[in-house]
């Protein structure tokens, strides 16, 4: 394994890395290797930066049952086929 040393960080930037790591319970070093792996475009598997939806991996599980109920009630009118129009 290699090792770098990176200095310069912002506080914006240091308060990201933070959160991600808070958020998916990992260490500030494997945090700032994901970053650094999805800029650089490097793949991990699923979840990678190349896969779709994969941006917004990090929403899964947020919503409280009743946000889940709103946005089930706005989808509802999209359910519906017009068999009309596929004749």
């Amino acid at each position: 394994m290699n090792q770098l040393t990176i200095r310069g960080f912002d506080d914006e930037l240091a308060n990201r890395i933070r959160r991600l790591a808070n958020r998916e319970g990992l260490s500030l070093n494997q945090a700032v290797l994901k970053l650094l792996r999805r800029g650089a475009g490097i793949g991990q598997g699923k979840g990678a930066a190349d896969t779709v939806g994969a941006s917004l991996d990090h929403l899964i599980g947020t919503w409280t049952p009743e946000e889940a109920d709103e946005m089930d009630k706005a989808l509802q009118s999209l359910a519906y086929i017009d068999e009309a129009m596929w004749e």
